[in-house]
């Protein structure tokens, strides 16, 4: 039977079996933890986890876990018709307490406001056990609670937790990704498009003939900060992204319904995020998105706006499967697999 948690600020702990995720509604209502057994799947945090304001950086912060990025990934001005709003780093949604509607041992209601814009977020999470594992259903809803019309840009924010070795699987219809960002420019400069899954880099000797393999995950204290774009996805192009864990002997697969979300960034960090000192992200974040670029000021054909009182609903899912740890082929995500156990 699910509970009334509205207004509370405990953490919210949903399992089915081995797998246990946990919420924090009062930082942002952000995933904290998922874990298979004794594995933690998440980065860990790089800072203690505490209060944020609305103008403090991600950098500034634990920077782990599960966020949600709207209404813009980067911080941004946009013009609207009750004049200028400025969006921060990472959008609102992470500095805020989130409003729990309910919760049950195996699904959670979260709900939240924005402050920049007029934007109000509902994220349910379903988590059921599968043949080969574990299937985390999210169902996203997007209301315009004010009196204009506003644009409005998401991204899903996990950063999993890897090891030298693992490896990221693409649909084999992805050969380019449009670049977004890399520290000290190794993979070229912004705009640029990239190919898949092996790269040409000004950054590597010409002993190895200028490539790298975006695929493979190198070792912590690489430096590498990269943010890439693929898509958009075809209507009828398989939409998912797996990241192959060989040391657990898991996969985990990110699915995503193209009409809705038709992009997906890559954020492959092997110590090279923060650039100031400290403790640096070890990790990779498979993120379904409505727009190629992070900024909502970069207006395009992917430009989203809700008029007041609209409403708009799209579905992501995390598949976390069993595979055989000597091998990486990956198995195919099509909706008709992993169907919940009966």
């Amino acid at each position: 039977m699910a509970r009334d948690l509205a207004e509370t600020e405990e953490n919210v702990v949903i399992r089915k079996g081995d797998c246990i995720v946990t919420l924090m509604p009062a930082f942002g209502g952000k995933i904290a933890s998922l874990r298979v057994a004794s594995a933690e799947l998440l980065q860990a945090p790089l800072k203690p986890v505490a209060p944020r304001t609305q103008t403090i950086p991600f950098s500034g912060t634990d920077a782990s876990g599960w966020d949600e990025c709207l209404p813009s990934v980067a911080g941004c001005t946009v013009e609207t018709e009750a004049g200028p709003a400025t969006i921060p780093d990472h959008g609102d949604l992470w500095r805020l307490p989130w409003q729990v509607l309910t919760a049950s041992e195996d699904c959670a209601t979260l709900r939240v406001q924005c402050f920049s814009l007029p934007l109000q977020l509902t994220r349910s999470i379903f988590l059921a056990e599968s043949a080969p594992g574990w299937r985390l259903e999210f169902l996203y809803s997007l209301t315009n609670m004010g009196a204009y019309r506003v644009p409005w840009s998401w991204s899903a924010h996990p950063l999993f937790a890897v090891d030298p070795g693992d490896r990221i699987v693409l649909p084999n219809e992805i050969q380019t990704l449009r670049l977004e960002g890399s520290r000290c420019n190794r993979l070229g400069t912004p705009g640029d498009s990239i190919s898949w899954p092996v790269a040409s880099s000004p950054l590597v000797s010409s002993k190895d003939r200028n490539k790298v393999d975006l695929s493979l995950i190198p070792g912590a204290d690489s430096g590498i900060g990269d943010k890439l774009f693929a898509g958009p996805f075809e209507l009828t192009q398989p939409a998912w992204c797996t990241l192959e864990r060989a040391r657990l002997g898991l996969r985990l697969t990110m699915r995503f319904e193209p009409s809705l979300t038709p992009y997906l960034g890559l954020w492959l960090c092997y110590g090279g995020w923060p650039e100031e000192s400290g403790a640096k992200q070890f990790c990779i974040a498979p993120e379904p998105a409505t727009a190629p670029v992070d900024s909502l000021e970069k207006a395009g054909p992917w430009s989203r706006w809700l008029e007041p009182g609209e409403t708009c609903n799209w579905p992501i899912e995390l598949l976390i499967d069993r595979f055989a740890r000597d091998t990486y082929e990956v198995a195919d995500p099509s909706p008709e697999r992993s169907e919940p156990a009966s």
